[in-house]
């Protein structure tokens, strides 16, 4: 995949789709001949973004006392360890933390608490505190530059369908930074597949209303074609030159 071919994609993704609200620019992907009944073919992984996206990933972090002013300075809300009874009477606050939050930090001295109280609701939907994204830590963490990385931090998880989805932008932010962004978590998923290019069926690019827009479709394998043979013309014509030469 090329950066023009995701500015020409985006490009058309905008065209036209003026509306009273700020919208997102989605990124999909779907997956082929990746046989997600297998575990050894699941796809998860955790990708921090170079650029922003126009909206930071909000941050929970379950602590203990030691970790209680550290995480205060550096995430949206804390629960301490104290506080876990009151969670545990209350499912509908549970539930509504899981939905607001994107990611969950943890006191690793804690963690068993924290899978009592908080994994019933969190577990199911892929949220519980996880060691791969650096969200299980000691009681002496400095939190600020996780927090810093999970903030631009995409969660890629490929485990029932072959597909994939996430916002990569806003459609005021600008159109490079959105593609580095897309050029960014299409690099790593490839390095997570089994058969790396083989698995892409194909990747698009969307508005929050708009159509999706094929990234790489017909028009950029036209330029690619084109390209190729202006390139066999040239190595033509120095051959052709070198041989009159030579004659």
């Amino acid at each position: 995949m090329e950066k023009q071919d995701i500015l020409d994609a985006l490009a058309k993704a905008k065209k036209g789709q003026k509306r009273n609200f700020k919208q997102t620019v989605d990124l999909i992907m779907n997956f082929k001949d990746l046989d997600l009944k297998k575990p050894e073919n699941h796809v998860e992984v955790y990708i921090p973004l170079s650029n922003n996206r126009g909206k930071e990933a909000k941050l929970c972090a379950f602590v203990g006392p030691e970790l209680k002013d550290n995480a205060k300075a550096n995430v949206d809300l804390v629960i301490e360890a104290e506080e876990f009874d009151r969670y545990a009477k209350d499912k509908h606050a549970v539930k509504r933390i899981a939905n607001e939050y994107a990611y969950f930090i943890a006191q690793a001295s804690i963690m068993i608490k924290v899978a009592s109280v908080f994994g019933r609701v969190l577990g199911p939907r892929g949220k519980m505190p996880n060691p791969k994204a650096g969200c299980v830590v000691p009681s002496n963490a400095n939190l600020a530059p996780l927090a810093e990385r999970l903030r631009r931090t995409v969660k890629v998880s490929v485990k029932k369908d072959p597909v994939f989805q996430t916002f990569v932008g806003k459609e005021d932010t600008d159109e490079n930074l959105i593609a580095e962004n897309v050029l960014n978590i299409y690099n790593d998923i490839l390095n997570h597949l089994p058969n790396g290019v083989n698995n892409i069926k194909s990747v698009y690019i969307k508005t929050t209303m708009g159509s999706a827009i094929k990234i790489g479709g017909q028009a950029a394998e036209e330029k690619k074609l084109m390209r190729r043979k202006t390139e066999t013309k040239e190595v033509k014509a120095t051959a052709k030159v070198e041989a009159e030469a030579e004659a």
